[in-house]
């Protein structure tokens, strides 16, 4: 190949690759550092990525489908431009991970559930809401609800994959309450949270757009307090 070859794409009509040949526009990685079945690089690439290896090109793509995702949605977030963010050829995303959807799921797991599993549920409302307040710059894991704002409804399974990260936030939210309502409080207070991450980051609502996040944590979680007693008052 020389580089002018159409890119390989998704069958027609799903978000499926067919089986394709070795990419020709992939990282500038030593042979001698590339998995078994991973191509050189592609001439006059310039070895703008050169991260190594396979382990390196899902990284890659998972960070760059995570930012895409967050700034998009699911369904504005082209495969083409995953790949070209990542600088890989759009023909790995399907090698590394089938399809778009199942990429999907990955960066959904990785950013919620990395959140969850790290985050004591004390700290989780605020951690979650400061990932939305704060989103430009943020690290892609703290824009799991970023995500989630801008996917649901896309379609049956992305609506699926969302709700099942809310349930998930939901539960640990509950938590914090001893009430027997806990687990409508706890929607309640995600409600909230989503609901500010909606007007400030989708449709940018002034003043809430640029007020700083430390007021915004400061005045929603003294709020919160008569929903999840257990929640501590933000500095």
């Amino acid at each position: 190949m020389d580089g002018s070859e159409p890119v390989a794409g998704p069958v027609p009509g799903t978000d499926r690759a067919p089986d394709v040949p070795a990419a020709d526009h992939m990282p500038d990685v030593p042979a001698a550092d590339r998995a078994p079945d991973e191509p050189g690089p592609a001439p006059g690439t310039g070895g703008a990525a050169r991260r190594r290896g396979a382990q390196g090109t899902r990284l890659l793509l998972l960070e760059a489908a995570a930012a895409l995702f967050a700034e998009r949605g699911y369904e504005r977030a082209t495969v083409r431009d995953i790949a070209e963010r990542a600088g890989v050829n759009q023909a790995l995303l399907f090698r590394y991970f089938g399809s778009k959807k199942a990429l999907f799921g990955e960066v959904v797991a990785l950013g919620g559930q990395e959140q969850l599993h790290s985050t004591p549920p004390g700290e989780l409302f605020e951690v979650a809401l400061r990932g939305m307040l704060g989103h430009r710059g943020a690290d892609p894991g703290d824009r799991a609800l970023e995500t989630f704002l801008r996917s649901i409804g896309d379609s049956d399974e992305i609506t699926t994959a969302v709700r099942e990260m809310g349930d998930d936030y939901a539960r640990v939210l509950a938590t914090l309450s001893t009430a027997d309502d806990r687990g409508l409080r706890a929607d309640l207070a995600l409600s909230w949270m989503l609901g500010i991450g909606l007007m400030r980051v989708v449709v940018g609502k002034q003043p809430l757009a640029d007020a700083d996040p430390d007021a915004v944590c400061a005045l929603v979680t003294g709020a919160l307090g008569t929903l999840l007693e257990d929640l501590p008052r933000s500095g």
